[in-house]
């Protein structure tokens, strides 16, 4: 059976060394109440309520799986008990506003919840996890009325929501979205028409699921410029939220899936359903982005949760696993063997999962306080320019993040061997339900031709130059040119930085004058350029982590050995991973006629 344990040392370690969250938060009055003491007290809870009910249900979810019986599921046993659980302790509001009944607390520290169920159980978050988007939605697009009868009851999580955007002749080009609604002339609309891959579309924990609907008014624009959003109750609602009759949303089906499998994946079909325009008719997808972005930086998560699910198993299994002897003599004598966390291949694969876990933590709280500051901000100048922070950011961490999530799940199977693919030690099922993270929310491939081709070659590079500059200042002030012993040790880290990040610029640059005459090349280009891009972003947090531990190894504290594995893991990772960057570099500058030269008659042979 798997065991997690919450990382609270490393993610206090985050939020008050490397990241100041304290004093982030003494910006805003309405985060007054985000002291140490209860944010502390809110993370020893959240952690007993992961590792004692929802770790449980993990394994025995995947198997058991949801059922599907005539247009309804249910859910795996325990799911229903954990979710009532999750909802009395007031899980559901916790960072959502006062005013509609959450707890006002910040965003940023609902992340640090959502790591630690996500990895607990990542296809039972699905459920709470999606209602986030729903609510963020809402509360951004939504009129008073909405918010008081949809907000207010997702927020307090006696109703969930979803997301409908995909159909089954469109996934990412949602420009052939043929869902519509025809208006009924008293302010709301018949919606009709199928969506696919709803995840949490339909099951029993609730007696209500609110659905944020993509589709078409009449003689609406074609493409993405014709979409609109609605919200369409599975159970018609009078506006005091007393329920009445079923909606016509019918769940026909729901998926089979690789993974995930405790999560509904559902089929939905809207038969004259009713349902609200939310946001201006016609700017849709502009409104859904408020959803996206935030499934989309909830994904990336699951890569970080999958990494260190992955991580902390597989170093209990080296510790435990006696396989031959250390090549170096041998290291337990008195054992028949040695554990194998002395060879180096799983240390090196051991080294990489802690890495990947504990330097994809980094990336995400960043990106937290970013939506904090969103969240907060006074003015459009305000909200805009940390938009743009976040939009540059987030098909990094997106596709990235899931990509070392699936590759640090690997190595958890590969270090367990043959018990790596049997079932009851789990490795497999954290393999299965990872590779999802990598499709969903947008492939890596889209999030790779947006990072490249929308927010970095269409903008002339200011996103990313804004960051480059922030690192660079970061760089300047911990170089070597310091009397400071630990900064002259933080040279290993600022110069390999400081390189990478001039080379990132230059490349940039080049892509952008080879696209002028190829445009091919952005395509061909676009995948190596994010890996490359967040190589170089997970070093700039590796060396941060590596300069707070140096700090706190100067202030003489007792856990010295805590932030001494910080820093031998960020020379790991400067040693062993910064380094892929330069095979990215050469594949992404190739030509892109090795990619294009087979026309489809010469392809006919496959």
């Amino acid at each position: 059976m798997l065991s997690y344990k919450a990382p609270i040392a490393d993610i206090k370690f985050l939020i008050e060394d490397v990241f100041k969250y304290y004093d982030h938060y003494k910006k805003y009055a309405e985060f007054e109440e985000a002291s140490p003491d209860l944010i502390d007290a809110i993370m020893q809870e959240c952690a007993k309520f992961c590792e004692n009910e929802l770790l449980p249900l993990y394994q025995s979810g995947d198997k058991e799986g949801c059922q599907f019986d005539n247009g309804k599921v249910t859910t795996p046993k325990g799911f229903k008990k954990a979710y009532k659980q999750y909802v009395d302790g007031g899980w559901s509001a916790l960072s959502h506003p006062v005013e509609h009944g959450g707890q006002g607390l910040p965003p940023s520290l609902g992340l640090v919840q959502s790591e630690m169920v996500g990895t607990a159980n990542w296809s039972w978050a699905m459920y709470p996890g999606l209602s986030h988007g729903a609510m963020n939605t809402i509360n951004a697009h939504g009129n008073n009325k909405q918010k008081e009868l949809y907000l207010t009851r997702l927020i307090e999580g006696t109703w969930t929501g979803t997301m409908c955007l995909t159909e089954p002749q469109c996934g990412t080009d949602l420009g052939q979205v043929t869902t519509k609604a025809e208006p009924n002339g008293d302010g709301t609309y018949n919606l009709t028409g199928t969506k696919i891959f709803i995840s949490a579309g339909e099951h029993d924990l609730t007696d209500n699921i609110i659905h944020i609907v993509l589709a078409r008014l009449p003689d609406a624009p074609k493409g993405t410029r014709g979409i609109s959003l609605f919200i369409v109750p599975k159970v018609k609602t009078s506006q005091d939220g007393t329920l009445g009759d079923a909606n016509n949303v019918v769940c026909g089906s729901i998926e089979d899936k690789m993974g995930i499998k405790a999560s509904a994946t559902a089929v939905l079909n809207f038969d004259n359903a009713v349902g609200e325009l939310i946001g201006p008719e016609n700017k849709g997808l502009e409104c859904m982005f408020t959803f996206m972005n935030t499934a989309r930086l909830g994904t990336a998560l699951q890569g970080v949760c999958s990494a260190e699910l992955a991580f902390q198993n597989s170093l209990i299994y080296a510790k435990e696993r006696l396989s031959m002897r250390s090549l170096t003599g041998k290291k337990h004598p008195e054992k028949v063997a040695d554990p194998i966390i002395v060879h180096p291949d799983v240390r090196k694969m051991l080294m990489t999962q802690k890495a990947i876990s504990e330097g994809g933590r980094a990336m995400i709280y960043y990106t937290a306080k970013i939506v904090d500051d969103i969240s907060m901000a006074k003015t459009e100048k305000e909200r805009q320019a940390a938009d743009d922070r976040l939009g540059f950011i987030t098909p990094i961490l997106k596709a990235f993040l899931t990509e070392l999530g699936s590759e640090s799940a690997n190595h958890g199977l590969q270090i367990f061997g043959g018990h790596g693919f049997i079932k009851e030690w789990g490795m497999e099922q954290i393999v299965r339900d990872a590779r999802i993270a990598t499709l969903y929310e947008g492939t890596t491939g889209i999030q790779a031709l947006d990072l490249l081709g929308r927010k970095i070659l269409l903008t002339r590079g200011k996103s990313l130059n804004d960051f480059s500059k922030e690192v660079l200042v970061f760089c300047k002030n911990h170089s070597l040119i310091s009397s400071n012993p630990h900064k002259r040790q933080m040279n290993r880290f600022i110069w390999p930085l400081s390189k990478s990040i001039a080379n990132w610029q230059q490349y940039t640059v080049r892509l952008g004058l080879k696209a002028k005459s190829n445009r091919d090349i952005v395509g061909s280009a676009s995948v190596d350029f994010l890996m490359y891009s967040g190589y170089v972003v997970m070093a700039y947090f590796w060396a941060q982590m590596a300069q707070s531990a140096y700090e706190k190894l100067a202030e003489g504290v007792e856990n010295r050995d805590f932030y001494r594995a910080k820093i031998k893991t960020a020379e790991f990772y400067f040693e062993r991973m910064l380094p892929r960057t330069k095979s990215l570099a050469k594949t992404m500058m190739a030509d892109p006629k090795t990619l294009m030269q087979l026309d489809q008659e010469l392809m006919s042979f496959l």
